[in-house]
């Protein structure tokens, strides 16, 4: 009896044993560590050629997460669904982006997340939706593509403007206006010389013209100096020959016996002197 409750004792020992060993190499494979994490999901629209099953998971440098899953949409086969297992801690707020990186000496390539702290709310899944999803933005790969793509069509824009631009018709009206410019210059050459000789003959004549403007002029001061008064005075006497006519008028109209008789000397008053 005693050896069997021996034997039971020895069993249930062993057994604790190697649940502890067991426990203790999980406990050890997860780095001693009961952190709990969160899973977010992605919507990719640009290829993930590089990124796999545990590629890292960075935000603003710090790792604190890997990638669970990548698999398609399979309502919409342009676009990527991406599982993210992230430290519960970690601030995913509604102003998160996901982008894809990748880096340049190792070639690895990961999720790297970035808070624009635009929306500090904390995301949470929205109705129908299994777990949260975090906005995505372009990688540098995709700016770059688009980048080149534009370049490349504005190139072919400048390419055909300038194909239209030398076309056969247009470079037969170049041709006319050069040879048109070349004349209008081998004409001026021509010219030169009588172009000169009228610039000289025309200072002539202005040196010739200084003179009779100068005399012009002094002909002017002395006319302004000397007739200008003498006329003046003239004009002053026929105002005053002018007035004297109007009052003898004047008198006649009132009493034109003076015309025979004469103007009447008025008596002298009491006192005043003949």
């Amino acid at each position: 009896m005693e050896t069997n409750v021996h034997y039971a004792a020895v069993g249930a020992f062993v057994l604790a044993l190697i649940a502890a060993v067991v426990m203790g190499i999980i406990w050890l494979s997860s780095g001693f560590s009961f952190q709990t994490y969160s899973i977010y999901e992605l919507h990719m629209q640009e290829s993930v050629t590089g990124l796999n099953i545990d590629s890292p998971v960075e935000f603003n440098g710090v790792i604190v997460g890997s990638v669970k899953s990548i698999d398609l949409d399979h309502t919409n086969p342009q676009m990527v669904e991406v599982l993210l297992n992230v430290k519960s801690v970690t601030p995913i707020t509604m102003g998160t982006i996901a982008t894809l990186q990748t880096r340049g000496i190792t070639g690895v390539t990961y999720i790297a997340l970035k808070d624009k702290s635009e929306n500090l709310v904390p995301l949470r899944k929205k109705p129908g939706e299994l777990y949260p999803v975090i906005k995505t933005g372009p990688s540098i790969f995709t700016r770059l593509d688009t980048a080149l793509s534009q370049l490349s069509d504005n190139l072919r824009e400048v390419t055909i403007s300038i194909r239209d631009l030398l076309s056969k018709e247009n470079q037969q009206h170049i041709r006319e206006i050069l040879a048109n410019i070349q004349h209008v210059t081998g004409t001026l050459a021509d010219n030169n010389e009588r172009m000169n000789t009228i610039i000289i003959n025309t200072e002539k004549a202005s040196q010739q013209f200084i003179p009779l403007i100068n005399s012009t002029t002094s002909a002017l001061h002395m006319f302004q100096a000397q007739t200008l008064p003498a006329t003046y005075q003239l004009v002053t006497n026929l105002d005053n020959i002018t007035r004297s006519l109007s009052e003898v008028s004047a008198e006649l109209r009132q009493n034109p016996s003076v015309l025979i008789r004469g103007i009447e000397r008025q008596p002298t008053g009491p006192g005043e002197a003949r």
